[in-house]
């Protein structure tokens, strides 16, 4: 997979091998390793004046300046890329990074990692000539509700999340799949000692399944810190109660921090009468 990033500060990203997010972590390991490739692009070298120049003022006036549409175009011009009318988008994309955009999700990293390339346009100043959105972007995303100085952490969280998601990437495949917003788990129906598993004992199967949640609590050595334990249920061996506190930990804690993902959360009875414990009413 192939990601193109457009920027006016390159350096922002690392010019040294260890600097910047591309010589860390998992996006280090996968480019190290051939499964990713990321290229940064600096929009000033498509400039034709002496002082490099990327913005100009507004049309109808207004506070800032606004990123010219010339040097992106020849930026991406140079990136020999699909044109707009005729690009496959299910294998590559161009995204302009900007705060008017749709809120990017996991469920987005998702869709963005089965791509074969993903070019990412960092927005800057009051933003972008709209231009530039109409005739080359495929999408805007935004990474919250907030407005930032550029686009370039926003296209550093998405390369970030979307290379997780890439096969090979994580130690274990399923380390992306069962975590906060992850997928969800076919239920634990496999036979107990008296018999065929009964329905409010159809936990997910996985003990990370997060279907659509937050995930849940975790804790490590000692079991004991600083006079807090860990939950008892953690050390008694009992995976099927294991699995069922995670899940009813998991719930309250969406609760108490994300209320609005339970709307669309698949929800058991169970999952139901034990929010309703916690005063939760759909």
């Amino acid at each position: 997979m192939r990601f193109d990033i457009l920027t006016i500060f390159p350096t922002f990203f690392g010019s040294l091998p260890d600097q910047g997010i591309l010589g860390h972590g998992v996006v280090s390991r996968a480019l190290r390793t051939g499964i990713a490739s990321a290229a940064i692009h600096d929009l000033r070298s498509f400039t034709h004046d002496r002082h490099r120049t990327v913005d100009d003022r507004p049309f109808g006036g207004g506070e800032g300046m606004v990123l010219k549409p010339q040097p992106i175009y020849e930026c991406l011009e140079a990136l020999s890329l699909s044109p707009k009318p005729t690009r496959n988008p299910q294998q590559e994309t161009v995204i302009l990074l900007s705060a008017q955009g749709k809120r990017f999700t996991q469920s987005t990293a998702r869709r963005l990692s089965t791509l074969d390339r993903v070019v990412l346009l960092c927005g800057r100043y009051e933003g972008v000539d709209e231009r530039v959105s109409q005739l080359f972007c495929d999408e805007e995303l935004s990474i919250g509700d907030y407005v930032l100085s550029g686009g370039e952490l926003g296209a550093a969280i998405i390369l970030d999340a979307t290379v997780r998601l890439l096969p090979g990437v994580l130690g274990h495949a399923d380390s992306s799949r069962y975590e906060s917003f992850g997928e969800a788990d076919p239920a634990d129906t496999s036979p107990t000692q008296e018999g065929a598993a009964a329905p409010s004992q159809q936990v997910p199967r996985s003990t990370n399944s997060s279907n659509g949640i937050l995930d849940y609590p975790h804790y490590t050595r000692p079991a004991d810190f600083l006079g807090l334990s860990i939950p008892d249920v953690l050390g008694n061996g009992d995976h099927l109660a294991i699995r069922r506190w995670r899940r009813q930990a998991a719930l309250a804690k969406t609760l108490a921090n994300r209320p609005d993902l339970l709307a669309a959360a698949e929800l058991s009875d169970d999952d139901r009468e034990y929010l309703a414990t916690l005063g939760y009413t759909e």
